[in-house]
């Protein structure tokens, strides 16, 4: 028997040749593009839409909504719909703004809330135009500070309007000076009306009170928080008749700390259930509902085994005397204590002590549920 050997193959000690490497590479079939697609192949280039995607910069496709290194990169922003009740304060601001402004000018003034945004502080510092007026405000409540910046043009439609412009125009913009100290001075005073009103609006949540500590124009000097630390800014649009700005208030996540667990709620009173409306319904209920009230005359203690041999006929001796007080109670509690008497032939009973009040109100319910989510 004989075994026929290819010719391609070689003896396992046998060293291979430059020219037998030539031609097994000659040999081997070739790989088209199709084959390498659908093998899987890495050579394939990848198209232009491919790369865009890959980066984030696809066209038409909004910021907040951007993916792969690009998304990487805008990680640091910070959602401020983790706080919804945010967004019902500075409501709230801009309505006693609309009525505080109007006095104050004695003109129409229109506020408007553009946008609730979570930005660095770091970036916000960054892209301030100067010159601004930057006024750094303490909460007193909350031990902290925050930021409210007044951009170029609401600075000078301020300035025209408190001075005597004319309506109607544009206000005059001097580039190439620093604001004086009695601009600086006027502008203040719309300042404080701000952040009066900001103390109305946050009043119903925290109480809080806020007090200007400085006044700059430079935004190096603002250093209130670390540049890496998130913060909320909020934009205010103010139009006085073709003149106005933007007002920005920036207040650092860690000013707001102490009173997270009120913003989270999405409405005033989340936290409990509390409806003014609803307590008082269920109150005028409560009070108009009708209870069955017993009158007790006396208890005892026996054996069971006396119980079970009462028949018909046998007396309990009560240890009571006819003017002995008797309870009256309501389910399984006491509510007052009476005299058994007789009115027009029936009997009747004369309350003799104050109602007992149930221990348990709502502040204390609250203080026990409040002290058992702190041991929880």
């Amino acid at each position: 028997m004989s075994l026929e050997r290819d010719p391609l193959d070689k003896p396992r000690d046998e060293a291979p040749t430059p020219e037998s490497m030539a031609a097994e590479w000659v040999s081997m079939p070739a790989v088209t593009e199709e084959d390498g697609e659908q093998e899987g192949g890495t050579d394939r280039l990848m198209s232009q839409d491919e790369i865009d995607t890959m980066l984030g910069f696809s066209s038409g496709e909004d910021s907040a909504s951007r993916n792969g290194i690009q998304a990487i990169v805008d990680s640091g922003s910070v959602a401020y719909e983790r706080l919804p009740m945010l967004e019902i304060i500075f409501e709230r601001l801009v309505r006693l703004l609309s009525t505080s402004l109007r006095n104050f000018f004695t003109d129409n003034v229109e506020v408007t809330l553009e946008s609730i945004r979570s930005v660095r502080f770091g970036d916000y510092i960054n892209s301030i135009s100067q010159p601004a007026l930057l006024s750094v405000f303490k909460a007193e409540e909350w031990d902290n500070f925050g930021l409210v910046t007044i951009e170029t043009a609401l600075t000078y439609s301020v300035l025209d309007i408190m001075f005597g412009g004319k309506r109607g125009q544009p206000a005059p913009r001097i580039d190439g000076r620093p604001f004086t100290s009695i601009e600086i001075r006027m502008v203040r005073r719309v300042i404080e009306l701000v952040l009066s009103d900001a103390e109305a609006a946050f009043k119903p949540l925290s109480p809080v009170r806020f007090s200007i500590d400085r006044v700059e124009s430079n935004p190096r000097f603002v250093s209130i928080s670390r540049p890496a630390n998130a913060a909320i800014r909020v934009e205010l649009k103010f139009d006085m008749e073709g003149r106005g700005g933007s007002l920005h208030i920036l207040l650092p996540y860690a000013t707001i700390e102490p009173i997270r667990e009120l913003l989270l709620e999405s409405f005033m009173g989340e936290k409990l259930g509390r409806d003014p409306i609803w307590e008082n319904h269920l109150a005028t209920e409560v009070w108009q509902a009708d209870v069955d009230v017993t009158c007790v005359l006396h208890e005892t203690r026996m054996p069971l085994k006396r119980v079970m041999k009462l028949e018909i006929g046998d007396t309990l001796m009560f240890d009571a005397r006819p003017d002995s007080p008797v309870s009256l109670r309501c389910g399984d509690f006491v509510v007052t204590e009476g005299r058994i008497g007789r009115v027009d032939g029936k009997i009747a009973v004369q309350v003799v002590s104050p109602l007992r009040r149930s221990k348990t109100t709502l502040a204390a319910f609250d203080s026990l549920a409040s002290h058992l989510g702190a041991t929880n």
